[in-house]
């Protein structure tokens, strides 16, 4: 499909699918080199952005994200922001305050989260790359949802300046795309230094060398409660990988299973503290009674334009950073963060990468997920988690697809600032994979 045929098509496409949240008005693609779209928690100078939430509907910023940027800068349209969890806080896109997005192989099933729409829109549009942001799985979960490859680059890798945090430690800023190649090609874009966020301006330069996995491990932690079908997916990668002549080794990495209570400590003590800014005055929106006292006025506010899940997790973190508590577990999470370094660091010694499905399931329909409870859904991120609070590269692939014939992914995480062994990976991947791209219902 031609850029401009792309563009005309935008509001159709999106009725159906409802992966834009704000799109362009301008329908001519121009001089544009490509057409790129960009979650709703990086600002756009002339689109809204919401960051999924009701409390900042009418915010239109008045610059870009360094990201946004320099896609622009390197040719780039920006033709919509994506849907999303609010702020984040979601495994499958349902928890967004505006639009859910669909699922583009059964529009019946969610899209993953929270960079659901930007997963969606990569495996609707031919030739387009989408950025997505990850914190604890959001790149990657949605990514295999969708059938498509989808990279969170090293903690730093890519400048935040710009970025509506969810956790600051955590976040890191990616690219999604139905092309391995494109990967390199965009994260080579938005990559390196920025003095606007000093955590970017540590790293080493990307390197481009091409270089290929000889080995994986493949933790045992990482193969327990899978569905049928992603088993059977998993262990056919497994051995597609063996006859590419990767070798194939079972390991121990002991702290994964205590990677997901930590992560949730640590992420929503960061959010609680983030979040704590949207009060209808200098932020969010200012339409509370100005003669309440304070406390009322921002509670007021809160209330109404909140969701729940953003309510709980404000909850929990405002409780893990009390006094009294704050010991107990904040400073518990941080030193189980430490040792999942130090198990992917002992790991990744003697490989290359290590592997695991990405989610232990396909999409689920959207009346199974009404029908979770909030354990339920944080318990699912299990694989994607350890990688994020790790800070390490990480990448989905698509490796099959079940008796619905919905996708499912496997997740690559390398050593810190070696994204392109996980680039090589995905190429050498894509040439043998027989990858199914959706039936577009426009």
């Amino acid at each position: 499909m031609s850029m401009k045929r792309i563009m005309e098509s935008l509001g159709t496409v999106n009725s159906k699918y409802q992966m834009f949240h704000a799109m362009t008005e301008d329908t001519d693609p121009g001089d544009a080199k490509f057409l790129f779209s960009a979650k709703d928690n990086l600002t756009s100078k002339d689109m809204e952005t919401c960051a999924g939430s009701r409390i900042l509907e009418g915010y239109f910023p008045a610059f870009d994200a360094t990201a946004i940027a320099r896609m622009r800068e390197a040719g780039g349209k920006l033709i919509g922001k994506t849907n999303m969890d609010e702020f984040g806080f979601g495994t499958f896109s349902t928890n967004s305050g505006l639009e859910i997005p669909r699922n583009p192989y059964d529009l019946e099933r969610a899209c993953g989260g929270s960079s659901g729409g930007s997963a969606c829109a990569a495996a609707v549009f031919e030739d387009h790359v989408s950025l997505g942001v990850s914190t604890g799985g959001s790149i990657c979960c949605p990514a295999s949802f969708c059938g498509v490859y989808g990279i969170a680059p090293t903690y730093g890798r890519v400048s935040r300046y710009g970025l509506i945090d969810y956790g600051n430690s955590l976040d890191k800023i990616g690219v999604m795309s139905s092309k391995a190649g494109d990967l390199r090609k965009y994260m080579g874009m938005i990559a390196g230094r920025d003095e606007k966020d000093p955590t970017s301006c540590v790293q080493p330069e990307m390197r481009n060398d091409h270089r290929k996995i000889g080995s994986i491990a493949v933790p045992r932690e990482g193969t327990e409660g899978l569905s049928k079908d992603v088993a059977k997916a998993f262990a056919d990668a497994l051995d597609e990988l063996r006859r590419m002549g990767i070798d194939v080794e079972e390991v121990d990495m002991p702290s994964l299973k205590y990677a997901m209570p930590a992560y949730y400590v640590l992420a929503t003590s960061e959010a609680s503290t983030n979040l704590a800014r949207y009060v209808g005055m200098r932020y969010g929106r200012p339409q509370g009674d100005l003669s309440l006292k304070f406390d009322d006025y921002f509670s007021s506010i809160r209330s109404e334009y909140f969701g729940d899940e953003a309510k709980r997790r404000i909850l929990l973190g405002t409780f893990t950073r009390m006094v009294g508590y704050r010991d107990r577990y904040y400073s518990k999470a941080r030193k189980v963060r430490q040792v999942v370094i130090d198990d992917y660091k002992r790991v990744l010694e003697d490989h290359d990468a290590v592997l695991a499905p990405t989610m232990p399931f396909t999409a689920p329909r959207f009346d199974e997920i009404s029908g979770m409870s909030a354990l339920d859904s944080y318990k699912a991120d299990y694989l994607t988690v350890p990688a994020n609070i790790a800070g390490t590269p990480h990448m989905n692939v698509p490796c099959g697809y079940d008796g619905n014939g919905m996708p499912i992914g496997m997740q690559f995480v390398a050593d810190h600032w070696n994204e392109d062994l996980l680039f090589t990976m995905a190429e050498e991947w894509e040439k043998d994979f027989e990858m199914r791209r959706p039936e577009v219902v426009a």
